[in-house]
């Protein structure tokens, strides 16, 4: 299978995409010995751009750069990937915790997001992105988006991915926004094919060097390993 011209293709768009705001991307290497997942955040206000990843212990967070600074911590800080035994969860928001929760409750992954919907910040309403990794599942990887209909907050949809097998050295890329735009345009159509390698660090400069450069704020990639279930983890900041 020859994805290399549709790739291409899909990595342009991205780059020249002045916003595209919080994106996940979950595949696999291309030797097909991990699964990788992919997440970062982007802002255009001061209160989005104060932030910072860290790693503890093995919980991924949003964190203030500067505590000084900030003003509404209620939807730029929370858990950004959380795994539960062979499960692995990346969300853009605090449905990071309700996946887990639900999960430990044994709910599979689209029950858990029943309670979500889209973040209430009018007049955006910004999609709850949301992917699942799981070792022991049918599935290689899901995705999830929940958003409006046309931007309208009465009306609401929930849109499920699911992929039953993994393509060597490719992944799909879901992100909060179409574009730029007053208010912002939410994502449309299916995740899209974009490109993955077995280089941790080659991954995370792939995509870090593609995101806009004045918008990009932090970006992580994990890569799970098949076998053994092991984790590594790189995370790259503006603000370091």
């Amino acid at each position: 299978m020859d994805l290399s011209v549709v790739t291409t293709n899909n990595h342009k768009n991205l780059g020249n995409n002045p916003y595209p705001g919080r994106g996940i991307i979950i595949g696999c290497s291309p030797d097909a010995k991990n699964f990788i997942q992919v997440y970062w955040i982007m802002g255009r206000s001061e209160n989005s751009r104060n932030r910072i990843f860290i790693n503890e212990k093995g919980i991924i967070k949003t964190k203030p750069y500067d505590d000084s600074k900030v003003k509404d911590p209620s939807l730029i800080i929370y858990n950004v990937m959380k795994s539960l035994n062979s499960t692995h969860i990346v969300t853009n928001g605090d449905q990071t915790d309700t996946i887990y929760a639900e999960i430990q409750n044994g709910h599979p992954f689209e029950k858990s997001l029943d309670t979500r919907t889209f973040e209430p910040d009018e007049p955006n309403f910004t999609p709850r992105i949301s992917g699942i990794t799981s070792l022991d599942s049918k599935y290689a990887y899901q995705l999830s988006i929940l958003k409006t209909i046309q931007n309208d907050p009465e009306y609401g949809i929930k849109q499920f991915f699911s992929y039953e097998k993994g393509i060597p050295g490719y992944g799909h890329c879901i992100h909060t926004y179409k574009n730029d735009g007053n208010p912002l345009p939410a994502f449309e159509g299916e995740p899209y094919l974009v490109e993955l390698y077995n280089d941790i660090d080659a991954t995370a400069h792939a995509y870090w060097n593609m995101l806009n450069t004045e918008n990009k704020i932090s970006l992580v990639v994990k890569c799970i390993d098949k076998e053994s279930g092991n984790v590594t983890i790189k995370i790259i900041n503006k603000h370091s």
